[in-house]
């Protein structure tokens, strides 16, 4: 035992000075603890384990360096625990618990595009009819269909609509994104659409000086040029995507260009080195400033402050906030006459984020930004070792820097992107080798000068140069998604793979010493797993709407048309691909009269599509398993899945066993939590018929 605490401390002591960027890895650990729960812990538990983790923390240090750092690991993680929690009680708010048609009156605060291609606008001060202020929603989420007489809503104006509102929903398959867990931390109690015009109630008051200064400028960007172009623009400059239509969005991911958008590492390191660099240039070529003033610094403070403005401007997503993080620390570290960029300071952008929006840990922004920059900074930190004491020729760095950089960030998010949307670009890197230069050297440089030129009435000429490159970056990406397998549909991965697979990525790069090959496990371990995924042989969605049937041929459904999202999810996630046309026809049985029948093992599905196709099953047998888009009350002793029961039980999937079918709905997945409301009363409704 003796001898096992020695190689223990002597471990620990080879680590010492490159432990940090470790605190965010076990802070992320205690966050992934809490969101993974299925039953909410109690607001005194949350309370004593952050004391104590807290307290824990303090004392790491005097414990000694050898077994300090293990005691301070497990107090982050239950600090990020309590931390997960007090952030899930924070923005508790009011949940629409019924269907909602009526009136509905608020203030604009967001406005963005649907997966529809819709105008979407985000209200809060929401007032419903006949609804008490202290049950009605903080915040809901509006799609604008049908023709709209309102069409250009500002931020601020109180816009009055009649919509159709529901409560957030649930995942379209147990262990699938969970839309009310991120409604929740967005503070949005109901989504839901309008057919009718929107009708302008206020004019915008005081307030949202941001907002209504990002909106400005977006529409100032879009009226000097015009149609994606503009909107593409405007979305680099402002973060306001609102302007962009889905085909050039789709075309984007396709491509793996679609980081170009999400205003990041790339854009907030390109807008920062351009004004250091002209700055800086600017005052050297001033003969007094270049002998008498700080120049460098001088510089590094008008590039943070740029960086400041940007952020400011863009909305605030995590990776721009990560992106900022970043800067402010390099540049801060140039003033401070120390080392600019380092995993320490990816560490300490990452724990500002965790501690104050700890939900970003499960989401695909947070993990591919940071996947991709740990990475990036690693292996750059080998390449300099790398390069110490040899000559290269002057051209080599910078083709080696886009070379690697392209191929290092693509490796690094590829596991990320394919598990949350089940897609890898197989012509990504030469994508972006021939658009991030043009990105650098044209539209970033011309978006700044744009910026500089707006009050003169000038902005018109950078931003025409500027057009230029992303006309490029729009061409290559329609001309590459025009190839023969330019996307590969991946199927989803358990929930293991991906922690397993940063945990290996993360020793690799952060880990000192021969052992750091040690990484390779875990990540060989999530690969075998993923390779070995297998899929429900029988999804129901959780309105009753659609029924999905694993055959030899891929994923059968029950109908061509409707509920479109979720079968759309369903065969991404299968990894099959496909339209619901394609799927629906490979369905197994017959469908007359809106009942579609079909075999699975000894047993029969029977899907009823309305109340005439419910009105005419009246019995049924214990063999058959019942899905109905209606209520239905056969006699009989069958297995009924019916609106009532799955409103509780959420979608529901089925796989082989050795006693036929085992049933897992999603409310015994994703347990009773915060974002779940209240504990459902009939949960026996879940096994009805049975």
């Amino acid at each position: 035992m003796a001898q096992a605490f020695h190689m223990v401390a002597a471990v620990m002591l080879g680590q010492r000075g490159h432990l940090f960027p470790w605190s965010p890895v076990f802070l992320a650990a205690g966050i992934g603890l809490y969101f993974s729960l299925r039953v909410e812990p109690a607001l005194w538990m949350l309370t004593v384990i952050g004391l104590c983790g807290g307290i824990c923390v303090l004392l790491g240090g005097r414990i000694g360096p050898a077994f300090g750092p293990l005691v301070a690991a497990l107090s982050l993680a239950a600090v990020g625990f309590s931390l997960a929690g007090a952030r899930a009680h924070m923005v508790a708010g009011p949940v629409l618990d019924f269907r909602y048609y009526g009136p509905v009156q608020g203030r604009i605060v967001g406005i963005d595009r649907s997966a529809s291609d819709a105008l979407r606008l985000t209200l809060d001060q929401v007032v419903l009819e006949r609804m008490d202020p202290d049950d009605t929603p903080i915040r809901v989420r509006v799609s604008l269909h049908g023709t709209q007489g309102y069409i250009d809503p500002q931020p601020g104006a109180v816009v009055i609509l009649t919509g159709h509102l529901s409560p957030p929903g649930g995942a379209v398959e147990p262990g699938g994104f969970d839309f009310r867990r991120h409604a929740w931390f967005k503070e949005l109690g109901a989504v839901g659409y309008t057919r009718a015009p929107v009708l302008l109630l206020e004019f915008p008051g005081s307030g949202q000086v941001l907002f209504k200064a990002r909106m400005w400028l977006s529409e100032r960007v879009q009226s000097q040029l015009d149609g994606e172009t503009g909107a593409f623009a405007a979305a680099l400059m402002t973060g306001d995507r609102s302007g962009m239509g889905q085909e050039t969005l789709r075309t984007l991911r396709a491509t793996n260009l679609a980081h170009l958008l999400a205003i990041s590492g790339l854009h907030m390191g390109l807008l920062a080195g351009f004004v250091f660099a002209s700055v800086r240039i600017g005052l050297l070529l001033i003969p007094y400033a270049r002998h008498n003033w700080p120049v460098k610094k001088l510089a590094a403070a008008a590039a943070l402050l740029a960086a400041l403005g940007y952020l400011s401007l863009s909305g605030g997503s995590v990776a721009t906030q990560r992106a900022f993080i970043m800067a402010a620390t390099a540049l801060t570290a140039l003033m401070l006459n120390r080392r600019a960029l380092s995993l320490r300071s990816v560490a300490m952008a990452a724990l500002v984020v965790l501690v104050f929006r700890p939900e970003a840990l499960v989401s695909p922004g947070f993990q591919m930004s940071f996947a991709a920059t740990t990475a990036l900074v690693a292996v750059f930190e080998q390449i300099t070792i790398w390069q110490q004491g040899r000559q290269m020729p002057r051209w080599f760095a910078p083709v080696m820097g886009l070379v690697v950089s392209s191929a290092v960030a693509g490796f690094a998010t590829a596991p990320v992107g394919m598990a949350h949307f089940n897609m890898v670009s197989q012509y990504g890197l030469i994508a972006n080798l021939v658009s991030v230069p043009v990105m650098g050297a044209v539209v970033v440089p011309m978006a700044v000068l744009a910026a500089l030129l707006m009050p003169f009435g000038l902005d018109w000429i950078a931003l025409t140069i500027m057009s230029f490159g992303l006309d490029w970056i729009l061409g290559v990406a329609a001309w590459i998604a025009s190839w023969d397998g330019v996307t590969r549909p991946v199927i989803a991965p358990e929930w293991r793979v991906l922690p397993l697979m940063a945990f290996g990525g993360l020793f690799l790069c952060l880990w000192r010493g021969p052992g750091r090959s040690a990484g390779l496990l875990p990540v060989g371990a999530a690969i075998f797993l993923w390779m070995g995924t297998e899929r429900p042989v029988l999804l129901v969605s959780d309105t009753g709407t659609l029924v999905g049937l694993m055959t030899e041929e891929g994923r059968a459904l029950s109908r061509p048309k409707g509920s479109g999202f979720v079968a759309e999810n369903w065969l991404e996630n299968d990894g099959q691909g496909g339209s619901q046309e394609q799927a629906a026809a490979l369905w197994p049985g017959e469908i007359v009269a809106r009942v579609a029948r079909a075999a699975i093992g000894t047993r029969e599905v029977l899907h009823l599509q309305g109340k005439r196709a419910v009105a005419s099953v009246e019995s049924c047998e214990a063999a058959q398993i019942v899905i109905s888009s209606a209520e239905a009350h056969p006699t009989g002793p069958c297995q009924v899945l019916d609106p009532t029961t799955l409103r509780y039980t959420g979608a529901v999937a089925f796989w082989p066993s050795d006693t036929g079918l085992l049933m897992v709905t999603d409310r015994q997945v994703s347990g009773q939590r915060l974002w779940h409301g209240p504990e459902s009363e009939p949960m026996q409704l879940a096994a009805k018929g049975q």
